[in-house]
């Protein structure tokens, strides 16, 4: 059965889903960027149904100023309260006993910020944001790995034969490669320090996505890598939305859950 209810959160009320289900163990999905809990495509609401499906209640939730919840939306920095009375709620509504939850881009950061203070016992990150813009342009990673697609395409070569391309762009490109220095982002500093407390973790990436591209080539880095897994999905889609991504989110969630 799926439920609508509300809780509340430093003095707001937050509008929330629960697909109930008789599972100790539920996923508490966060949303990330300015997404409603329903998700892009509706894909958090046919994923919570299909979880709770195989007998795990999922509760989702619209932070402070987005959707149906009163406040002021201060973005994922300042999602941190939410999530833990998120996670309280859901235990208090669902009875659950051990939480598992999920998020994707920003969300996936604010989880690894502030799960620790919500009691969240396991974590499943997909794209997780780190790499703040400092100008138009994707970042140094991304150009390289979009770079390297081109050259290795002859339909692009024939494209920039016949001024097809826009070289203005492609020398911006080439400037940042170069001007850009490996150093380590804030965001990713904070993400991994959140991670640091062990918190049972695994990492989804989208291949094709720019923020995952951006977040796979500075986690390499990083040797807290060498101990939380990292699975791909041959996909473009930040959201998972493309053909079979769905039944391949659920089948991760499923993993975490069991």
């Amino acid at each position: 059965m799926r439920r609508h209810l509300t809780f509340p959160c430093m003095g707001e009320t937050l509008g929330a889903t629960l697909d109930e289900a008789a599972g100790d163990t539920g996923l508490l999905i966060v949303s990330g960027g300015n997404e409603l809990r329903i998700g892009a495509h509706r894909g958090m609401a046919l994923a919570a149904a299909a979880i709770a499906a195989q007998g795990f209640p999922v509760f989702r939730f619209d932070r402070r100023g987005i959707g149906e919840s009163g406040g002021i939306n201060l973005g994922f920095r300042s999602s941190g309260p939410d999530i833990a009375a998120a996670a309280a709620a859901f235990r208090t509504q669902a009875g659950v006993g051990r939480v598992v939850a999920f998020g994707n881009c920003d969300a996936a950061t604010a989880l690894a910020l502030f799960h620790e203070a919500a009691g969240i016992d396991a974590l499943l990150l997909a794209n997780p944001w780190i790499i703040e813009p400092i100008d138009e342009l994707p970042p140094a990673a991304v150009i390289r790995a979009r770079y390297g697609e081109r050259l290795r395409s002859p339909a692009e070569w024939l494209r920039l034969v016949r001024g097809g391309v826009d070289l203005r762009g492609v020398i911006g490109g080439v400037r940042k490669i170069i001007a850009t220095k490996h150093e380590r982002s804030p965001l990713m500093a904070a993400f991994v320090a959140g991670l640091k407390q062990g918190t049972p973790t695994r990492i989804l990436l989208a291949e094709g996505d720019n923020t995952a591209i951006a977040f796979a080539s500075e986690w390499r880095g990083e040797r807290l890598s060498r101990q939380v897994p990292v699975v791909s999905r041959p996909t473009a889609s930040h959201s998972f939305g493309r053909d079979g991504d769905g039944a391949w989110l659920r089948e991760q969630m499923l993993a975490a859950l069991r």
